[in-house]
């Protein structure tokens, strides 16, 4: 049996699906193309198929491969959204393009890769006629990049497997059950704005801002370290914005800016909570303001809206000996005839987050294990994942699929 369905594993039909994936752009909130293509891919296939609407028009695709309904339910999570794209990509992002054993494109390896590998697992069990007990529910997701807003939707709408992995692309030899908590929240300094030829009165936003960047470096989070996680905790200032009023109207050049912002991101530990880390932020700034009798400030969490960043996402630490962990264990070592490399923490993916955070916390025993890319980070222009990483990944996850939802003789 186990043969069988590994005798499906199509790497053809693999790149052919990752590559279609890659013409669809994703960036966040803009999934519904990807999700109603996958829809009909999953319809044309005999699977039950829900394009749950997670706001207003944005659609995901959430299909479920039925078993008997007399044994364990399993799910394969995938984000469609993909990041933004860097400067310097040397062809066009979204036309695929194979060079040996790389398939390049935007958002392949975070994580249309990752994608493909789950679908084409799930389509190996059901080509090769192998009934299951237990449904295989193959979610792929909007908003991860978000805080994981489309997993989130679809626990607050009731579903739940009985365990979950996330094909993140943590590389197809490793197998990570602990990652970081993030958060991000937009910090601004309120100023008075005045025109450059009154140099008595204004208070520039944008040189508070300054010291506010400065302070930050120095901020002193209470934490317990982990010499497993030794970055953590990180924080990182990665856009600002100033102008004028909160909407940082930029068309008044020859004012001083009164509203600046900065989206400040923090990656913490188990034991940290989003709380704290909010807590050890202001008390920096509460210091600022204590010297400055005109420094002011807000904090928002999560940033508004226009900025479309990351929510918060919690640190989580599922135990190595849950089920699911140790099934996709054993037929890692199965395939590749090797234990894993890593097993709980693998750097530098723990320092990211997933949607492992929500499903842990819904109740749900869960794991990260996908296909990586060529050296560097998926947000580097020209990024692609390795056609043998997602192979092998498909094989390990098409075995635990067997494995967990477990097959029916009749």
């Amino acid at each position: 049996m186990t043969g069988n369905v590994l005798e499906h594993v199509d790497e053809k039909a693999l790149v052919e699906l990752a590559s279609d994936l890659i013409r669809i752009p994703s960036f966040k909130g803009n999934e519904t193309p990807v999700a109603e293509w996958l829809a009909e891919y999953f319809s044309a296939r005999g699977y039950v198929v829900d394009l749950q609407e997670v706001d207003p028009g944005r659609f995901q695709a959430i299909a479920t491969l039925k078993g008997t309904g007399d044994g364990p339910s399993l799910m394969f999570n995938g984000h469609t959204d993909i990041d933004p794209l860097a400067y310097g990509w040397t062809g066009d992002p979204f036309t695929p393009r194979l060079e040996g054993n790389r398939l390049y494109g935007a958002g392949v390896w975070n994580m249309k890769g990752g994608v493909a590998s789950m679908i084409c697992a799930a389509e190996a069990v059901r080509r090769s006629g192998t009934k299951l007990k237990g449904d295989l529910v193959i979610a792929c997701v909007v908003g991860e990049l978000e805080g994981g807003v489309g997993t989130k939707a679809l626990l607050d709408s009731g579903f739940r497997t009985d365990a979950a992995v996330v094909t993140e692309p943590v590389g197809a030899a490793n197998v990570v059950t602990t990652h970081a908590g993030a958060m991000e929240m937009a910090v601004s300094t309120i100023g008075y704005s005045e025109h450059v030829t009154t140099r008595e009165h204004p208070i520039d936003a944008i040189r508070k801002m300054m010291k506010v960047i400065s302070a930050l470096e120095h901020v002193k989070f209470r934490h317990q370290p982990r010499p497993d996680l030794p970055a953590l905790p990180y924080l990182n200032v990665n856009c600002i914005i100033g102008g004028r009023g909160r909407d940082h109207d930029l068309q008044g050049a020859y004012f001083t800016s009164d509203y600046c912002t900065a989206i400040v991101d923090v990656r913490f530990l188990p034991g940290q909570t989003s709380e704290t880390v909010v807590d050890d932020v202001r008390n920096v700034l509460d210091a600022l303001q204590a010297e400055d009798p005109e420094f002011r400030y807000e904090i928002e969490v999560p940033p508004p809206p226009k900025f479309k960043a990351l929510r918060v996402m919690e640190p989580t630490d599922v135990p190595t000996d849950a089920d699911i962990v140790q099934s996709v264990v054993r037929h890692y070592e199965q395939v590749a005839g090797k234990p894993p490399n890593a097993i709980g923490t693998h750097l530098p993916p723990s320092y990211t987050v997933n949607d492992t955070c929500h499903l842990w916390r819904a109740g749900i025993p869960c794991v990260l294990y996908g296909p990586a890319g060529s050296p560097g980070t998926p947000a580097k222009p020209d990024n692609a994942i390795f056609i043998d990483e997602m192979v092998l990944a498909t094989k390990v996850l098409a075995l635990t699929a067997l494995d967990f939802c477990e097959v029916t003789t009749e």
